[in-house]
């Protein structure tokens, strides 16, 4: 194992958790997060600790085939899940799986979110589809969020939250934080007679255009 890999990933892992948690995403000791370090290493939050206290001692790593090869602490039980999408997405660099209000919501109400604002569809191409339910940490819980996501980079958890990922574990937050937010704007609209949807020609451009150049501005690749 790359050991100044592996430092980096539990150092931004803390960070990433400690900030979510700061905003009311990862409340408690639930929600978790992950960074794949290479093809067989992946570094992930552990099971029932708060993240205030987070030391790198206490990120797990494990390998593919969720077995631990460095620390103490139980891993996250959504490891499955993480597993899971590294294997079905290769883009994957990183996850992360909140317990945001109204994402939890939808996802309570089992209501895909809506193509309704731009920033949401330049990162997911369309709306954010809740999947079927089943119980948490189960391996049908992570083929049913991956079927929702459809390569997706998020998908609803039913009754429980949603998944996200990205090629950076900055994007995964950042794709967080918006799909929080046009849950939030869902809810308003509602109010309001309901949100007026993009259309889907203008849908499949704007996430053309992530993904062909923002997204490479944002990682400073163009």
């Amino acid at each position: 194992m790359n050991e100044l890999l592996i430092t980096k990933a539990q150092l931004e892992i803390i960070k990433a958790a400690q900030k979510l948690a700061g905003q009311n995403m990862l409340p408690g000791s639930w929600g978790n997060i992950s960074i794949k370090i290479d093809a067989d290493t992946f570094a992930v939050t552990p099971s029932g600790r708060g993240y205030g206290s987070l030391t790198p001692q206490d990120i797990t790593v494990v390998n593919a085939k969720g077995q631990t090869l460095d620390g103490k602490l139980i891993p996250s039980s959504e490891l499955p899940l993480h597993l899971a999408i590294y294997k079905a997405l290769p883009d994957a660099k990183a996850i992360v799986h909140t317990h945001s209000i109204y994402a939890s919501a939808c996802a309570a109400a089992r209501k895909d979110i809506p193509p309704l604002v731009e920033d949401l569809v330049q990162i997911t191409g369309g709306p954010v589809r809740c999947a079927e339910y089943a119980l948490p940490g189960t391996e049908e819980l992570a083929q049913n969020v991956i079927k929702a996501m459809n390569g997706k980079r998020a998908a609803l958890m039913a009754n429980h939250g949603v998944a996200c990922w990205g090629v950076t574990l900055d994007e995964a937050i950042m794709v967080a934080g918006i799909v929080e937010k046009a849950a939030q704007l869902y809810f308003i609209t509602q109010s309001l007679g309901g949100a007026v949807l993009l259309p889907q020609g203008d849908i499949e451009a704007m996430h053309s255009f992530y993904e062909d150049h923002y997204r490479k501005r944002q990682l400073g690749e163009e």
